[in-house]
């Protein structure tokens, strides 16, 4: 695939701008306002153009209105936003005008548009798959709609699997949602949108969930599958990095203005607005210095040994299980209070089965060997109420924040969930719940708010609120900043080394992000296929990796 990302630079924005004129116009969007039924903006007189075989960026932090312009050309918006503007799509007859203002015959209209001639790539798998229906079956729904015979369905789906670097697709095709990765779930979504092959596709954060290496093949995938169809991209990111090597023009949002549009070498050689030098230069810092001598011995927080982590893949005739897949094999580590330890590697490495190993979250199903010791207790050996009074002392930030809070409570009911179970009163509740939001930086008036009404940033702040609120001495934050823009990662990255100096709280840190973890965590830990091919301390492994592996993916972190 390093042969794919090579090829992709040599053709992508330079050559595409010099054939603007040539390429064929696919959408052109003029004025496109959306407004709250309270009169707040959320997108403010947004105009571009689309030509076929270019890919427009969209960038900007958390709540800037990127991804609710892009729902708004497919009719994807709630009915009680105001949307105002003009949006043409290129067609037999020229360019036609599609309905966006909320009507009754909007849905109709739009209908022959979604999938077969705008396909989307949304941003949180998990919500967006239905977790009831194999990935053979939510293909084939795409293939249907395509027209595809019944009895393709299958080679098609595993040649789309293929595509998109799906590992053993025929094996894939039988699976549930929730038996993928992250990075695998976000694989299929782009199969999906792939399989009816649109003339535009919508990639909202189509690489949140991937690790380094993995970031180039799929872009570098839909980059050449964008020139072989003729497509066109609008691209939806806040790694500017990515942006930068895979896009011709980009758009720079903040709080649903435009703040700079243009080619994107132009854009990105010679910033013109404030906003954009700073979302360009990105700084985490450093993580924290503590000493050995400041470290004790004694103070282990987490000690693991030959953790064996093991999923059914197979039943046999009478029900029991003939063949168990490996998805850990005997990992060991150890964190001393107030420590960091990083966890990376590619999706499916086996970095949120350990984090779910380590909080006792896995299913039955799962076969669990090793010892993981907390404190100083051996927690498989807690009883079922032991264990749940004892995990106030391990909490857990999960990677899709929509996923794991309950769309149904406000934030308020979020936050304190915890502190109800344990018994606490109601006004020392609600003072803890804003204290935390405080902590997490967000706003108190947030604490009546749901889930749907925060944009991605959002919610996994108020996620990291719940788990704080416990006072845990061991936080497992499972790709905590992957769905957050790069300003919010910075702050969120800051703010927990601030929580890590002035509560001793340790972290077992999960992220494809090398410039994250090396800014927080003093050890890191490298996975592949479940193995631990390399551990030691951050500044050592970063300056001379040893494991051929670990040397992959810093080099292609590197050259982000």
């Amino acid at each position: 695939m390093t042969e794919n990302i090579i090829a992709t630079e040599q053709h992508n924005a330079p050559n595409e701008s010099l054939n603007r004129a040539q390429n064929k116009l696919m959408l052109t969007v003029d004025s496109l306002s959306i407004t709250t039924a309270t009169g707040i903006q959320l997108v403010d007189a947004l105009s571009y153009e689309l030509r076929q075989g270019q890919t427009l960026a969209i960038v900007g932090e958390s709540g800037s209105g990127k991804s609710i312009a892009s729902l708004a050309l497919l009719g994807l918006l709630p009915e009680n936003l105001t949307i105002r503007g003009e949006v043409q799509l290129a067609s037999t007859a020229g360019m036609s005008k599609l309905p966006i203002a909320n009507d009754k015959t909007r849905n109709a209209a739009l209908r022959a548009i979604r999938g077969q001639r705008i396909g989307m790539v949304f941003q949180e798998p998990m919500t967006a798959l239905n977790p009831l229906h194999t990935v053979a079956k939510q293909i084939a729904e795409s293939l249907r709609l395509s027209g595809i015979p019944k009895k393709q369905w299958r080679d098609t789906s595993i040649a789309l699997l293929n595509d998109v670097n799906i590992t053993d697709p025929a094996d894939k095709l039988s699976r549930y949602p929730h038996e993928l990765s992250g990075g695998q779930r976000q694989r299929v979504m782009i199969a999906m949108a792939l399989a009816q092959q649109p003339d535009i596709l919508i990639a909202d954060e189509p690489t949140t969930a991937l690790d380094v290496t993995l970031q180039h093949e799929i872009l570098a995938l839909l980059n050449d599958l964008k020139h072989q169809h003729n497509m066109a991209m609008i691209l939806i990111s806040h790694d500017l990095n990515l942006v930068r090597r895979y896009s011709d023009e980009v758009i720079v949002m903040r709080q649903g203005q435009t703040i700079e549009q243009g080619q994107t070498s132009a854009v990105f050689d010679q910033p013109k607005a404030d906003y954009t030098r700073t979302l360009i230069k990105q700084d985490f810092g450093q993580a924290l210095v503590i000493a050995d001598n400041n470290v004790d011995k004694q103070s282990s927080v987490l000690e693991v040994s030959n953790l064996k982590v093991q999923f059914p893949i197979e039943k046999s005739l009478f029900g029991g299980t003939k063949r168990w897949f490996d998805a850990v094999k005997d990992v060991d580590m150890t964190l001393q209070k107030g420590q960091a330890l990083g966890i990376v590697g590619e999706s499916g490495s086996g970095k949120t089965t350990i984090a779910l190993a380590l909080s006792q979250l896995l299913s039955n199903q799962a076969r669990v060997s090793g010892q993981i010791v907390v404190n100083g207790q051996d927690i498989s050996a807690l009883s079922k109420k032991a264990l749940r009074n004892f995990r106030s002392q391990i909490q857990m930030v999960f990677q899709d924040p929509f996923a794991s809070i309950n769309p149904r409570m406000t934030v308020m009911q979020i936050v304190e969930e915890g502190l109800l179970v344990q018994g606490v009163d109601k006004d020392a509740r609600q003072q803890a719940v804003m204290e935390s939001l405080a902590t997490v930086h967000l706003p108190l008036a947030f604490a009546q708010r749901y889930p749907h009404e925060l944009s991605g940033g959002q919610r996994q702040r108020v996620a990291l609120a719940r788990a704080l609120i416990m006072k845990p001495s061991l936080l497992i934050l499972d790709e905590p900043t992957s769905a957050l823009d790069s300003t919010t990662q910075v702050t969120v990255v800051s703010l927990l080394r601030e929580i890590q100096h002035k509560l001793q709280i340790s972290y077992v840190f999960i992220s494809h992000d090398l410039k994250v973890v090396r800014a927080l965590c003093q050890h890191i830990m490298v996975l592949k296929q479940g193995a631990c091919v390399e551990a030691g301390l951050t500044e050592d492994v970063f300056s001379q990796p040893q494991h051929p592996y670990a040397k992959q993916l810093l080099k292609a972190s590197s050259t982000q």
